[in-house]
């Protein structure tokens, strides 16, 4: 098959699908999302600095031990662990999301 033009859309026929009159109904906007209460955005802000303490191998494994365990153990062999995550783990020492490191869901 040659055509004129030398494109393989002239070789073959225009087909168009029938529309059968009915027309598409718009879908409603989705509203603008709420804003998280504070507490919600707190709570996560420290969660992700608790996340990166357990990321930072500077200070052991993280394994099998809590989050404080972690860091007291750090703080007595000299590696200069952060306050701020003493502070944070003794404010909620009991709250398991707190306490446990980022892989204690994971079998050892």
């Amino acid at each position: 098959m040659t055509t004129k033009n030398g494109l393989i859309t002239d070789s073959y026929k225009v087909v168009k699908k029938a529309r059968n009159g009915v027309k598409r109904k718009k879908r409603p906007t989705t509203p603008p999302p709420q804003k998280e209460p504070e507490t919600d955005t707190v709570r996560e802000g420290e969660l992700q600095r608790l996340s990166q303490f357990d990321l930072d191998w500077r200070f052991g494994p993280c394994t099998g031990i809590s989050r404080l365990q972690r860091w007291e153990r750090a703080k007595l062999h000299g590696l200069s662990p952060s306050e701020e995550i003493k502070e944070l783990l003794l404010q909620t020492h009991t709250d398991p999301e707190y306490n446990l490191s980022l892989w204690s869901g994971y079998p050892l």
